[in-house]
């Protein structure tokens, strides 16, 4: 795979996003990725800096008589999203990805591809290799995107110097984003009550597959269906034939639309055809509801080796299953202002159970501070009337847009001059660090370019090939103009 990657132009790009591909780099856990970067400075004379929480800066100086042009800063984050398919066997913190190509695309077999933000990352490489007219270059990598956006949140105030920064993190093709989404996570917190079962009961694993899932801003208005939403629903209404749950998880990342969701449980034996008929049934009343979204949805009843007949009390499975399926879930308001764009939102993320407490975990968007505050505290409300305590993280700020921008006016300025077309202009509803690092760098001017990535926080995310071009030829041209008028 790596010839085949060579082949393709960039060649520099494509060089440097396989091998970052094949160092494992899960969120909080970049240090490998980390070392790769401070080696490629070395390997190149750039010099580094560092900050306390390991977000870097490698210094590109000018090109010859270019010293004095305004320095661009190339943004781009070092972590990504590990989700896989059940059943694929892949550690991602040892595992390298197995890429594919399918077609047009770029894909890893099984596991999210981590384009998003791997392309980026590889493209500002590729520029300190590059033979062209610039002025200073900082290129910023970022730590712990993915989980809270940490890195930025805590980037040292001293790092750059630059006057725009471009960010290399969206993933449509032609589109500048100009502004984005603040976010924030509110999780309930349940101490689990358990009680013995007797009786003639069998235990089984129900679970849901199947679905598109994807990123909890860019596709959560395309009605991908929630597992954990539809497991809730359906062990209410297995609540009729007397079931016991003894565990529930679904779901792995808090800005992923879930996947995937089970449930151990357990059905006493005369009632378990009426189980089956009532799954069967559920299924395809999902599928009606869903439509096209649903069309691979799995929901099945395994036989279960777990030999426990320890299960949640009846007091305590309601109160969790009432609250799974009261939390709101998806677009709650579109905006006014910007046709087409997702104002404000929530996602149920996970349930996970760990040191006999379960925990649900959800995540808000709004490009409005208020409204996100808002359905953060409708989602708290849930949580308080189950019983659960709550915990909130306000997140981070939107990232308000800036439609007189200088390096927007020059970017658009340099699209059109390349495509004799003018490019979109977007706010998109998603998290991005811009917000974040403008806060700290009062004045920067910024703007968010990428490639087409579909399918990304999931094992569906591709790249588009041909896209890949395109937009490192665009930074490139961006860079130019601005040192040509610097």
């Amino acid at each position: 795979m790596a010839a085949n990657l060579y082949n393709l132009e960039p060649k520099n790009v494509w060089k440097y996003f396989y091998q970052i591909t094949q160092i494992p780099r899960p969120s909080k856990h970049e240090e490998k990725i980390l070392n790769y970067l401070k080696e490629f400075a070395g390997s190149k004379n750039l010099e580094y800096i560092e900050d306390e929480v390991k977000n870097i800066v490698i210094k590109i100086p000018a090109t010859e008589g270019k010293e004095n042009a305004p320095a661009v800063v190339l943004q781009s984050h070092v972590d990504m999203v590990c989700e896989k398919n059940k059943g694929t066997e892949h550690d991602f913190f040892k595992d390298p990805l197995e890429l594919e190509i399918d077609g047009d695309w770029i894909k890893a077999k099984g596991t999210t591809l981590g384009a998003d933000n791997g392309i980026g990352m590889a493209a500002a490489l590729a520029i300190a290799d590059d033979n062209f007219e610039h002025g200073p270059i900082e290129l910023l990598f970022t730590v712990d995107e993915e989980t809270g956006l940490t890195g930025a949140s805590n980037l040292d105030k001293n790092m750059l110097r630059g006057k725009y920064m471009i960010n290399l993190d969206t993933e449509e093709d032609g589109i500048f984003y100009i502004g984005c989404a603040g976010g924030m996570d509110t999780v309930g917190v349940f101490d689990i009550q358990t009680e013995p079962v007797n009786g003639d009961v069998e235990t089984y694993t129900l679970y849901v597959g199947g679905l598109k899932g994807g990123h909890s801003g860019m596709e959560i208005s395309e009605r991908r269906g929630n597992a954990i939403k539809i497991l809730g629903f359906l062990l209410d209404k297995l609540q009729n034939f007397e079931i016991k749950i003894s565990s529930i998880a679904g779901g792995s990342k808090r800005n992923a639309i879930p996947r995937e969701a089970e449930a151990n449980i357990l059905i006493k034996k005369e009632r378990l055809n009426d189980v089956n008929k009532t799954i069967s049934g559920y299924l395809a009343e999902v599928k009606n509801e869903i439509g096209t979204n649903a069309s691979d949805l799995v929901i099945k009843l395994d036989k279960s080796n777990e030999k426990n007949l320890t299960a949640f009390t009846n007091e305590f499975a309601s109160r969790v299953n009432n609250a799974i399926i009261a939390l709101p879930h998806g677009v709650v308001e579109m905006s006014e202002k910007i046709g087409g764009l997702v104002e404000t939102s929530t996602n149920l993320a996970t349930v996970v159970i760990e040191n006999n407490k379960l925990r649900i975990g959800t995540s808000q968007r709004s490009s409005v501070e208020s409204a996100k505050k808002r359905i953060g505290r409708t989602v708290k409300s849930v949580f308080d009337l189950a019983g659960a305590s709550v915990e909130v993280v306000d997140g981070y700020p939107a990232w308000q847009p800036n439609f007189d921008s200088e390096l927007l006016r020059i970017a658009s300025e340099v699209y059109e001059k390349s495509h004799n077309e003018k490019p979109e202009i977007k706010v998109v509803h998603a998290g991005l660090e811009c917000g974040i690092i403008g806060e700290k760098y009062p004045g920067l001017d910024m703007i968010s370019v990428g490639p087409t990535i579909t399918g990304a926080h999931s094992p569906d995310e591709k790249l588009k090939i041909n896209d890949v071009p395109k937009f490192y030829d665009l930074v490139k041209k961006i860079i130019t103009e601005i040192a040509s008028r610097g």
